[in-house]
């Protein structure tokens, strides 16, 4: 009850502050009341009504007698602003709750946000290194000497081939590697078993990292990991792979901001499609339960193709 009291103080302290309406005022504190909304919260609610409040009253329209067609207006000028997709989402979503709390006080006899649709977020097209990127990386680790260098080399070349999850990749058991060496047995998500098929390179790196495997196990100590290591887990950690990852991009002249085993992931199947594969296979081998999750490096290739011409087409220039 403590935190309710100065949080509707603080509704009260920011209304005199910002000149908000009783409407608004009322709505902040029933969120506060009824829902115990957070003070960032509140804030975060009270910045985007009054945003709206503004682009509103500059057409001679007040908040709480906006109707449909004026706040559409207001999400189509957000997005001619170049305002996030998510940022105006969440606008709505305060306008929504707003708008509810007007119509259960009885302030309104309609809701003229029931019949707007929501932005489309969209999805963050992944970063991906260029295969001249990857030849640079794969050198890099090859350069690294004795057995490091080796498992290193085996590590980028199996990522780059198979496109693993990181969790795949660290926790692969040797069993995967000690049947068909042309191909690996992979168990992801919910328990699932697909099989991925290795380059030349990937199982000539895997060749070479069998026999200096022992160089990572204690004296007469076993153990059923592709890449056994002292951890807890008892193989080699994400967290260890990412360091690795970081030290060979600097040998390799690349940002280490850039480079990640996800990243060698999205270079997989986005170099795939670049050279022919058709999509169901690389669903398939990414482990994809659905294949509009895959789609999304079909949206990499054409925004690379968009700025391929807007660079090099001669009328893209005039």
């Amino acid at each position: 009850m403590a935190r309710r009291a100065v949080a509707r103080q603080a509704v009260a302290r920011r209304a005199a502050a910002r000149d908000w309406s009783p409407a608004v005022e009322a709505f902040l504190e029933m969120m506060v009341a009824e829902r115990g909304a957070a003070r960032n919260t509140l804030e975060a609610y009270g910045r985007d009504l009054a945003d709206t409040e503004a682009w509103l009253a500059g057409r001679g329209c007040a908040l709480e007698a906006a109707g449909t067609d004026e706040l559409r207006g207001y999400l189509a000028a957000l997005q001619v602003a170049g305002v996030a997709p998510r940022t105006a989402a969440r606008r709505l979503s305060a306008l929504r709750q707003y708008y509810r709390f007007l119509f259960a006080e009885g302030r309104r006899g309609d809701d003229p946000t029931a019949s707007v649709d929501a932005p489309r977020r969209g999805r963050p097209l992944p970063k991906i290194l260029s295969e001249g990127e990857v030849d640079a990386l794969l050198d890099a680790a090859r350069d690294r000497p004795g057995p490091d260098g080796i498992r290193l080399t085996c590590l980028l070349e199996v990522l780059y081939a198979t496109g693993l999850r990181v969790s795949e990749l660290v926790g692969l058991p040797f069993a995967a590697v000690a049947r068909d060496p042309r191909v690996l047995i992979v168990r992801g998500k919910g328990g699932k078993e697909r099989m991925v098929p290795l380059t030349e390179a990937a199982m000539a790196a895997i060749s070479a990292y069998k026999g200096v495997r022992g160089a990572f196990l204690a004296a007469g100590e076993t153990s059923p990991h592709l890449f056994p290591s002292r951890s807890e887990a008892g193989h080699l950690t994400r967290r260890r792979l990412a360091q690795l990852l970081d030290e060979t991009a600097v040998l390799a002249g690349l940002d280490p901001a850039k480079v990640s085993p996800h990243v060698l992931r999205h270079a997989f199947a986005t170099h795939l499609l670049d050279h022919g594969a058709d999509l169901r296979s690389v669903q398939q081998m990414l482990g994809h339960a659905d294949i509009s999750t895959t789609q999304i490096y079909t949206h990499v290739l054409a925004e690379r193709l968009r700025a391929l011409v807007e660079t090099h087409h001669p009328l893209a220039r005039t």
